[in-house]
């Protein structure tokens, strides 16, 4: 969790939020959208999700995440898929592709966490869809962001300051990195002729 005083005081931004859909770096058409906002069946989906976790692969895990057993993968998305939380999914037909997150901590700031299915990794499915979520965080009124990540993880480290994130703090395994959003500009009320 980090200090209100150690984000960038310059936003970045705007990203656009999703629903919407892209062509990946391998030619296919990925959907990006919100989780339990645009499938009539949510239990539908949260299988689709446990789904891409239960084959997840082992040696792509970071900092402990996510678990790697079934019974673990169910316990750690309850806790995720909380209210509160800002969900958004890569979706190839009825599988997930990818999954990322903001979870708010104690001072007002969301925790990003971000997981790409090894099929799609490599092929732009990571940035899109931490541009989509940054997207639904704005929407949201989320105005700071941050996560760590493991300094040797140099492609998630590009990814993150390709979007606007900077580091703030770097221990000795992992470094910190931060964003301020830009707010999603409104458009002024139309007047009647």
């Amino acid at each position: 969790m980090m200090a209100p005083d150690a984000f960038p005081d310059e936003p970045t931004g705007p990203f656009e939020p999703p629903p919407r859909t892209f062509e990946d770096g391998r030619g296919r058409t990925l959907a990006l959208r919100r989780y339990g906002e645009t499938l009539d069946d949510v239990a539908a989906e949260r299988r689709a999700l446990v789904a891409m976790y239960d084959d997840f692969d082992p040696a792509d895990r970071a900092q402990g995440i996510p678990p790697s057993n079934g019974p673990a993968v169910r316990t750690w998305l309850d806790g995720l898929l909380v209210d509160a939380a800002i969900h958004v999914l890569a979706w190839d037909e009825d599988a997930v592709a990818g999954h990322a997150i903001l979870v708010p901590d104690r001072t007002g700031a969301y925790e990003l966490a971000i997981f790409v299915h090894q099929d799609y990794q490599g092929a732009g499915v990571g940035t899109r869809l931490i541009r989509a979520l940054l997207g639904a965080g704005a929407e949201a009124g989320v105005e700071r962001v941050w996560l760590t990540v493991e300094r040797w993880n140099r492609p998630a480290i590009a990814l993150y300051k390709g979007v606007g994130f900077e580091t703030t703090e770097a221990a000795s395994f992992d470094l910190e990195m931060a964003l301020r959003l830009a707010p999603v500009a409104t458009s002024p009320p139309s007047e009647d002729p």
